[in-house]
């Protein structure tokens, strides 16, 4: 059995142990979004608190219950900002209008603040808890901005030490790079969670490209691969929260 890292599964005296030893914070941000047929909705935030907990196990410290609500949904997601054709709402049995202009009743600039102000609430409930360090893993990539916003504005407030960011971005010395449900994202959740990938709901005709997806063909994707990927990323995740823990002081 793995060594449990998730703060809510944790006792007490438990979580006094491992905060002690290492007062980093873990947290997954991201939402429900498609990310193609073959892939779970809730992909972005497993992947990222999958590799938090990697790190966790690795470096020390502790994994928050991620985050999959509040993110602006008015066009920073794939169902309403790049579902041209409506297909992927079509495939999930919805009307393109749940996911039009103003379907959340705020403007972009509106969910854009109360989402930093939810990241506020969080950081200042994480410093109460006695932590000195806070990851944030934005397994939605477009929520670094709201993240490196939320960090920037604690910085003037609080004393807790905050580093967003992306996965990727910590070994693209590597080639590793993002995209959207394609071989990159496939093959992580192949690694990270294979039961959540189904590969046979994508046309074996390559001419069929599949439906909101962005990047290498998912077809390509590797376990293997993944599991590369997650143990390089994990350990680059681990030596950052040290680095971050150093700076605390």
């Amino acid at each position: 059995m793995s060594e449990e890292v998730r703060y809510e599964r944790l006792l007490p005296h438990e979580i006094v142990e491992r905060r002690r030893a290492k007062p980093v914070a873990y947290l997954a941000i991201g939402g429900v979004e498609w990310h193609g047929e073959h892939l779970a909705v809730g992909n972005d935030v497993l992947k990222g608190h999958a590799l938090c907990c990697m790190a966790a196990r690795v470096g020390g410290g502790l994994v928050m219950p991620p985050l999959y609500w509040g993110e602006p949904r008015g066009e920073e997601i794939l169902e309403s900002s790049h579902d041209f054709d409506g297909r992927v709402a079509g495939t999930m049995n919805l009307p393109k209008a749940s996911f039009g202009p103003g379907y959340m009743k705020k403007s972009h600039d509106e969910e854009f603040a109360f989402y930093i102000e939810l990241l506020l609430h969080i950081l200042r409930e994480l410093e109460s808890l006695g932590f000195s360090a806070c990851m944030i893993c934005c397994g939605h990539y477009p929520l670094i901005h709201e993240a490196r916003a939320a960090a920037e504005r604690y910085a003037s407030e609080g004393k807790l030490r905050v580093f967003p960011f992306i996965g990727f971005d910590l070994a693209e010395d590597l080639g590793y790079r993002g995209d959207h449900a394609g071989y990159w994202e496939t093959s992580l959740l192949m690694a990270l969670e294979p039961e959540l990938v189904d590969l046979s709901r994508l046309s074996d005709d390559r001419a069929d490209k599949p439906i909101g997806v962005f990047g290498d063909d998912p077809r390509d994707a590797s376990a293997d691969f993944g599991r590369e990927a997650v143990g390089v990323l994990a350990e680059r995740i681990a030596a950052k929260a040290d680095e971050l823990l150093a700076e605390a002081g």
